[in-house]
């Protein structure tokens, strides 16, 4: 009998040693009472606790932690109503005021955010919803932050998910999207045509000015070749008439020969006639050859220095037709 009651209060004394151990696991935190009045927080690891005098009050998980905000219909600043979500991420700080200072943290949570949500959202006009979105999210993280402070928790990150415009103001956001590329097109277009019409101008007119230094340098060089002809030419009148003075009209007779010829070549070689006929008079090409002869007698008189021996004249022969025919392809 002895041994019985002496193994039941063995029994009990280790039923009441293993209920007094607490073991916490890793992220989280247990808040100890004692008689129902919070004592301390039993951290993780081996913990022990005489069962009976102390409980555990709350197991308090202290990893960061995320709660998904359902979607929300919001009138924003301009009468739009636009729907949309989120994700509130959090952690525990303290965990006996998280236990404590509030009764259903999740639920503060939630709720707390999704007022804010609707309180910074509905300051703002539709546009500044749309494209300001890390403003909206910087603006919830403060206010949310500063509201559960008090219960020992830390707001980490706040995060709007999507934001839904009605139908037709999607569809009139993407027409207005539409008739502002396409003013952008057309002002491009424009801005285009403008710097092309610009360039092909100062090309015009670099190149008038260039044709206009061209003609100019052109009439320049032309007005120095016909004063240096003009020289040219009035050296030669000044010899020629050196030459009539020295060698009386046997010097005319030669030169006019001569001109006679050199045009008379030049019928034979254009190239605008196949057939080209000539009518001389015969005297006439005599007294050139003759006074062609006289000058080469005065040149052999002086030469010789003896009296001039008098030729007789040949007998002038009536007229004849000196016919020449040359055939020159035509062009």
């Amino acid at each position: 009998m002895g041994l019985i009651v002496a193994a039941l209060l063995l029994a009990l004394v280790l039923l009441y040693l293993f209920t007094s151990i607490k073991i916490v696991h890793q992220g989280y935190q247990y808040t100890i009472e004692h008689f129902g009045r919070f004592t301390t927080v039993a951290r993780p690891g081996f913990n022990f606790y005489p069962a009976f005098f102390y409980r555990v009050g709350r197991k308090v998980n202290m990893m960061e932690q995320v709660i998904d905000i359902p979607g929300q219909e919001i009138i924003t600043k301009d009468n739009a109503m636009i729907s949309t979500d989120g994700v509130v991420f959090f952690q525990v700080l303290d965990s006996a005021k998280a236990a404590y200072e509030v009764s259903d943290l999740y639920q503060a949570l939630l709720q707390l955010t999704t007022t804010n949500l609707r309180t910074v959202m509905g300051s703002m006009d539709l546009d500044e919803t749309l494209s300001k979105r890390d403003e909206i999210n910087a603006r919830l993280l403060n206010v949310v932050d500063h509201a559960t402070t008090p219960w020992g928790v830390k707001i980490t990150r706040v995060e709007i998910k999507d934001i839904r415009p009605p139908a037709d103001i999607v569809n009139a956001m993407g027409r207005q999207m539409k008739a502002e590329r396409e003013k952008r097109a057309n002002i491009l277009d424009a801005e285009g045509s403008r710097a092309s019409e610009i360039l092909r101008a100062e090309g015009q007119k670099q190149a008038r000015i260039l044709e206009s230094e061209g003609r100019k340098e052109s009439a320049f060089r032309d007005a120095e070749a016909r004063e240096r002809a003009a020289v040219a030419e009035a050296s030669a009148t000044r010899a020629v008439s050196q030459a009539i003075e020295e060698g009386g009209a046997q010097a005319i007779n030669y030169f006019i020969a001569q001109k006679y010829v050199e045009a008379i070549g030049k019928f034979a070689t254009s190239p605008n006639a196949k057939t080209i006929l000539f009518p001389v008079e015969a005297t006439q090409l005599m007294g050139t050859l003759g006074g062609i002869g006289e000058l080469a007698k005065d040149a052999l008189r002086d030469a010789t220095a003896s009296p001039p021996q008098v030729q007789p004249t040949p007998k002038p022969r009536g007229p004849f037709e000196l016919s020449k025919s040359a055939e020159v392809p035509s062009s």
